[in-house]
């Protein structure tokens, strides 16, 4: 005689299997993937670990690689929503943008070198290799080290469009990546240049990394400046889609839109946006 327990021993095993199956299928649809901009990645991070606390089960995946990233993997959906820390420009018309913090972009120089200010044309002129020396304005005698962003990302955009020059007229020596990379960059190095987001480098700057924070236009590179409308360099940080959002990613965007993540945004030196 078999015993009796066989069957209830297979629909016990095909029962766990199925609950298997339905469990990985739920992470999957509980996870959501973001991708993007570098200098919008420690923000999402931040409000993402604030929104996995208030949904259990649900986890926040954020990668970089930059905002040209973002935009190409919202579209060809390998992300849930994007992070562009630009404006969309008009051929980007068919994603779908959602501010949710503001930013501006600062020249940084070594803590020790003894220039104050740059011209807007002094700046164009170091960039495009017209300066090359430190005492052409107004600092020691020794050559400027050109920092500058790689293609892609949206900080070298918005540096572009500023100065109204082509990527191309750039005579740069070192280029980088995140601001992190150019904030390290500029910090070890006392002849160097670079231009990074106002909030990483108030912060770094704030806890003794010896870089200084440049004024534009006598405007100092400040994030009540960036908040009042003075400062003449600024932008918009973006979650895009390529569609209307729905489910966790329109949840996830309501909340990285509200008051519940002001703390944060602070935190992190950016402007809040939320009323």
């Amino acid at each position: 005689m078999r015993p009796c327990f066989q069957p209830l021993a297979l629909l016990a095993a095909i029962f766990v299997v199925l609950c298997a199956s339905c469990s990985g299928s739920h992470g999957r649809e509980s996870t959501l993937v973001l991708t993007g901009s570098s200098t919008v990645a420690p923000l999402a991070a931040e409000i993402g670990k604030r929104f996995e606390t208030l949904h259990p089960g649900v986890r926040v995946n954020v990668q970089t690689g930059g905002s040209s990233r973002g935009i190409a993997d919202a579209r060809s959906g390998l992300n849930d929503i994007g992070t562009v820390s630009r404006p969309l420009t008009p051929d980007e018309s068919d994603l779908r943008s959602f501010t949710i913090a503001r930013d501006g972009i600062c020249m940084i120089v070594h803590r020790s070198n003894p220039v104050a200010e740059l011209t807007d044309r002094q700046v164009l002129q170091i960039y495009t290799g017209e300066i090359t020396d430190w005492s052409s304005v107004g600092g020691s005698e020794s050559r400027i080290t050109v920092v500058n962003k790689a293609e892609g990302r949206a900080t070298l955009d918005l540096f572009l469009h500023y100065f109204r020059l082509d990527s191309s007229a750039i005579k740069a020596h070192v280029i980088i990546g995140d601001n992190e990379q150019g904030i390290k960059t500029v910090a070890g190095n006392p002849d160097a240049i670079g231009y990074v987001s106002i909030g990483a480098a108030d912060y770094d700057a704030t806890h003794g990394v010896p870089i200084k924070l440049l004024p534009m236009n006598g405007v100092p590179a400040t994030i009540e400046n960036v908040r009042s409308g003075k400062f003449p360099l600024a932008r918009p940080l973006n979650l895009v889609t390529d569609r209307e959002p729905a489910g966790l990613a329109r949840q996830f965007i309501d909340f990285a839109r509200s008051r519940a993540v002001a703390d944060l945004i602070a935190k992190l030196y950016f402007v809040p946006v939320a009323p």
